[in-house]
């Protein structure tokens, strides 16, 4: 399949530089301490907060001088076209829950919370490519819903290279064929890497080119997140107000 035209358009009519349309929203679940959604083109994930609570399994797992993050990704059955049932903690999940955590232990003030456990839960309601990246931003705006402190917004983006040319937000068809796809995780403000996962490999020459597509497009999400919090305080401040 062509993944890019002549014109310089992508299968999806994007342009090389273009993210797919974002929606996103906070407190979509009363019972959470704090939750989030976001569509990503037709990416669709829920990522839901609870705690800071005491640490389950006992005080001998339990951390004194910062807090134990539990981070557990998975993706419903009916997330792609396969419709396949996926097992709980298969290798898959596992590996994009240890991403998510590393990700997360960089930005969470965790030496406020000793002796606790803090649970972020992400389902894949749709799967169409950059699961990894959406995660990551949903729950940042979970995190924040849930009040618990960070160091900064921890936004992502993702970009692969096709024809001498860097695409950002790649999406499943992009993605599926199989060329090299990097994830960054950034704190947007100070533009520090907390994560970046490669997928296969670059050649030298284009990694700076890739990098900084990837960067950009964190930067990008980051407009689109601040947005999302700012309505929804303001949002929270009309309804005390009218109470």
């Amino acid at each position: 399949m062509e993944l890019l035209s002549d014109q310089g358009f992508r299968v999806d009519g994007r342009k090389p530089h273009e993210l797919r349309k974002v929606q996103c929203r906070l407190g979509v679940l009363n019972d959470a301490d704090g939750s989030a959604y976001i569509e990503q083109g037709n990416t669709k994930v829920l990522a839901v907060v609870y705690g800071p609570h005491e640490v389950r399994g006992g005080k001998s797992k339990s951390q004194h001088d910062k807090v134990i993050l539990n981070c557990q990704y998975s993706m419903a059955t009916f997330s792609t076209g396969e419709r396949k049932r996926r097992p709980k903690g298969d290798k898959q999940s596992q590996e994009i829950s240890l991403n998510l955590r590393r990700a997360f232990e960089a930005a969470i003030c965790t030496e406020l919370y000793p002796h606790s456990q803090i649970d972020i839960f992400w389902q894949v309601l749709q799967s169409d490519g950059g699961n990894l990246s959406v995660c990551i931003n949903t729950a940042t705006l979970a995190l924040i819903d849930a009040g618990i402190p960070m160091n900064d917004y921890v936004c992502s983006c993702s970009a692969s290279f096709v024809n001498d040319t860097p695409l950002l937000d790649v999406s499943y068809i992009e993605e599926s064929q199989g060329g090299p796809e990097m994830v960054v995780a950034l704190f947007p403000r100070s533009e520090k890497i907390v994560h970046l996962k490669m997928t296969s490999r670059l050649h030298m020459d284009h990694l700076s080119k890739v990098t900084d597509l990837a960067c950009k497009g964190s930067r990008d999400m980051f407009g689109i997140l601040n947005q999302a919090v700012r309505l929804r305080i303001s949002g929270l401040s009309q309804s005390m107000q009218v109470g």
